[in-house]
Parts: structure tokens; sequence; C-alpha cells
């Protein structure tokens, strides 16, 4: 079985450290894209009702995805990687979580962001997924240090 390190990334950032990650792991990787591209006003949190800020309102939001992975089937390990919005993932992350079956998965978040944790990412990621797959702790990652990726997975023993 296979690794993947599927990814969403707003700016850039969290796409630079999952294609680290994806180097150092072996893995495939896989950009979760929204059908409607992010735009800069988008993402504008100053404005109360900016996109982000309305999705991230609405608990059920799901934003469509553009692309697909083949074969989920293949992969025992998947890194799931985004900027925290809200204190957690960005909606487009459940709409990838609900269109897979995990079972027997152990997903592993990331997330890249100057101050907030994955904590709370984490859980509601195992929300989503329930008791199908093994859900980690996960970890914030950052640009700063290019060796923190190698140290990280050598702690998770993968």
């Amino acid at each position: 079985m296979g690794k993947l390190v599927a990814f969403f990334s707003a700016s850039g950032v969290t796409a630079k450290v999952a294609e680290e990650l994806a180097k150092v792991e072996k893995a495939d990787c896989f950009e979760i894209k929204p059908e409607k591209p992010y735009t800069k006003e988008d993402l504008d949190y100053t404005v109360k009702d900016c996109r982000s800020n309305l999705e991230m309102a609405d608990e059920s939001c799901r934003p469509a995805m553009v692309g697909k992975v083949e074969d989920m089937a293949e992969y025992d390990t998947v890194f799931i990687g985004f900027p925290i919005w809200w204190a957690r993932e960005p909606s487009i992350i459940d709409t990838f979580l609900e269109a897979y079956d995990f079972t027997g998965k152990k997903i592993i978040p990331f997330c890249t962001s100057g101050a907030s944790g994955v904590e709370k990412a984490s859980e509601h990621i195992k929300g989503i997924v329930g008791d199908k797959a093994e859900v980690d702790a996960g970890k914030r990652l950052g640009t700063e240090n290019p060796d923190e990726v190698k140290i990280w997975t050598d702690i998770l023993g993968l």
C-alpha cells in the first residue's frame, strides 16, 4: 500500500510544504482544487461577507472540487494538508473527506499557519470520517525550517 499527500493551498504556502512532504515520504501528491478558484477578495477575512468567511460560517458548506484521486484504495496512509481558516480546516477539505472511503486508512492532517495549531481541525476531521479511519493528531508545519518535515516524519515512523 502507498502514501498520498492531498492538500489545499490558497496562497502556495501549503503547496510547498506538501511537495516537500511527498518527496520525503516518497508519496503521491494530489492538489485539492476548488471548482471556482479563490480570489484575493474571496480570502479577505476583514470583509464580513467574503467567500471564505461565508463558507466557514456554514457548517454544511461543501465547495465543489475539480479532479479526483483515481484509486484511493491503493493508499493506506493519507496526509491531508491545508491552511487554517477559523481555527480549523477549510470547508473544501470536508468536501474531499466526504468524497472517499477512508476505511482502514491512517489520516495524518498537517496545516500551515503562523499561529494556530491543527488540534481543532484534527478533531473536526475525526468527526467527519468517524471510526472507519485512524486520524492522527497532526502537526502545524511552516516553511522556515526545511528540515522540519523530515524531523516530523521520522517521529511518525512511517
